[in-house]
């Protein structure tokens, strides 16, 4: 009887021990798969500007921003890439007719600049500084990224596009771009202050107004 007693026991304690593993085995297997935490933002980003006035990072189609009080409507958007750089242009729907775009980039604070186009400009990237409508520019960087559009833009869905940008003293901007095989666009940029801007965001489908 005895010894049918410490074979129970040690039975027992060994049920015991093999218990104490698995547990801590799943405890350990459920501590590596916890996720980490996200990279924490930039800690000197305007958080108030992005309550107040909207944050311009997450403009669509369909949304509704104010520039220097004069309201438009976003036709289309383009997403560009370009290596570990991003940024994004809208084109603006402007009730006079004139081609505007708004492009949005931080570098690292967020850069709102107005392009209005020049259709018929026929001056040509390349140069390192280039003369246009009383103003001269300096080359300051051109490349190649990837894009992807949405809403209405005249573009492919996606594509490439190669770039020239040149800037006037006072911060002017002149830009030369080329989707795919066509040829040059050239607009002029003109920089916005962050309170020159107020952006309305509109609902979009699954989004509740």
């Amino acid at each position: 009887m005895d010894g049918s007693v410490a074979y129970l026991v040690a039975a027992v304690g060994c049920l015991v021990g093999i218990a104490g593993v698995v547990i801590a085995l799943i405890a350990l297997a459920r501590q590596r798969r916890k996720p980490r935490p996200a990279a924490s933002g930039d800690p000197f980003r305007d958080t108030d500007a992005d309550a107040l006035r909207g944050d311009p990072r997450t403009l669509k189609p369909g949304d509704l921003v104010e520039i220097r009080q004069v309201s438009y409507a976003i036709r289309g958007s383009v997403h560009l890439v370009e290596g570990a750089w991003s940024w994004a242009e809208h084109l603006l729907d402007d009730a006079g007719g004139a081609k505007r775009w708004l492009s949005v980039e931080e570098d690292p604070d967020v850069e709102l600049v107005l392009w209005t186009a020049e259709p018929g400009a026929t001056v040509t990237p390349g140069a390192p500084t280039l003369d246009f409508a009383g103003r001269r520019y300096s080359w300051e960087e051109s490349g190649q990224a990837r894009y992807s559009a949405t809403g209405t833009t005249g573009l492919d869905p996606s594509g490439t596009v190669r770039y020239h940008d040149y800037r006037a003293q006072g911060g002017a901007r002149l830009a030369f771009e080329a989707y795919g095989e066509a040829g040059w666009e050239v607009a002029v940029g003109e920089p916005l202050l962050r309170s020159e801007v107020m952006i309305y965001p509109q609902a979009g489908p699954g989004q509740v107004a």
